[in-house]
């Protein structure tokens, strides 16, 4: 990373969501860059988060915002030219919307995409270009599991196993080529869980939260499967640390795919992370157990080997620090977490968004 960031114009698409909110904010704290947020605000949080961020940038004047939608190739194509990095963060998060709806899937996470690697191409000046994957491209990771005592690693084999993984793979494997046939330097992160603060979990996405937020609001859930399926669990602030990483250490690991997760030390069952809730916040979770849902993975924790060989990276924050620094983030911003809906008006992701752009 450049010493104070200068030279730097950042291009985030999905912006003002989970984990793109958070990595504008160390932009903004850490550099001197300049910060582009594309965002069409369709998730909940999505407004809160944007407001957070202006208020960051009020006194610097880095930030400038557009309300668009990848789908929309022009507005991606404007908001791509001046760009030196981008992160394509903006997708449709939710296996059961795709299977409800796989067209619209496609269109978000394939197809939106596609138009901002396009815009990157026609761009000229090869953008680095990083791309947050999923490991559900791996499907129900099956009898072919190829693990190592780490866990599942990039060798194995692709089976999206769901309209989302499909869209998200074609996309994953779209982000790769054009690394090769176009000299792009861009990299894949095929991320397991990743938790922390400003995370909006509901139950389609952001599991852990999800859980915590459900448990101390004593609003019952549904737990699908038997709750013994085990995961890996990521802090936010760990990813950011590797987007750094992955990029410092450019021609290295452009073109590359990378496994990302916490690992074996913070892999738990799902029941499991609901005993830790309770001796956390003193707070049970009351749940139902309905069936799996499709692509749904038994086990699924990360070997994170190749990107350490690459980078030097690990994980340094554990799990129960991850789900205290949720914990406190939610004391402090309860009232947005209390039927959001009914607060925060979300534009339906099927309407294009006229671009709007300010500087802050």
């Amino acid at each position: 990373m450049h010493a104070n960031g200068h030279g730097r114009y950042i291009l985030i698409f999905g912006g003002a969501g989970f984990i793109g909110s958070n990595w504008a904010s160390r932009l903004l704290e850490e550099t001197e860059a300049k910060i582009h947020i594309f965002d069409n605000l369709s998730r909940e949080g999505s407004r809160h988060n944007l407001e957070w961020l202006e208020r960051k940038a009020k006194k610097s004047r880095r930030l400038e915002i557009t309300i668009g939608d990848v789908r929309n190739a022009k507005l991606v194509e404007r908001a791509v030219r001046t760009a030196s990095e981008i992160y394509q963060f903006a997708a449709q998060v939710a296996v059961t919307t795709s299977v409800k709806d796989p067209r619209l899937d496609f269109e978000v996470n394939t197809l939106g995409t596609l138009n901002v690697l396009e815009a990157a191409r026609l761009h000229g000046r090869k953008p680095f270009l990083l791309f947050t994957s999923t490991n559900k491209v791996y499907g129900s990771c099956g009898e072919s599991t190829e693990r190592s005592e780490m866990g599942t690693s990039e060798a194995q084999p692709l089976d999206f196993h769901s309209p989302y993984g499909c869209s998200k793979g074609a996309a994953d494997q779209y982000v790769r080529d054009y690394a090769r046939i176009y000299g792009i330097p861009t990299i894949v992160l095929r991320m397991s869980c990743i938790a922390g603060p400003r995370q909006f979990g509901n139950e389609d996405q952001g599991w852990v939260a999800h859980f915590l937020y459900s448990a101390l609001q004593d609003t019952p859930i549904t737990l699908y499967g038997d709750g013994q399926q085990v995961r890996d669990v990521l802090n936010v602030q760990d990813l950011l640390h590797a987007f750094e990483l992955v990029r410092e250490n450019l021609p290295r690991t452009a073109g590359s795919v990378y496994n990302i997760g916490g690992g074996p030390r913070n892999a738990e069952s799902l029941l499991a992370v609901i005993e830790r809730i309770k001796a956390l916040t003193g707070k049970q979770l009351d749940f139902t157990n309905a069936g799996s849902r499709p692509g749904d993975q038994q086990l699924y924790v990360t070997d994170f080997s190749k990107l350490n060989r690459d980078t030097g990276w690990k994980p340094e924050i554990n799990l129960d620090a991850t789900m205290v620094s949720i914990y406190q983030w939610w004391k402090s911003n309860r009232d947005l977490l209390i039927q959001p809906a009914a607060r925060v008006p979300v534009r339906p992701l099927i309407v294009l968004q006229p671009v709007t752009a300010r500087a802050v």
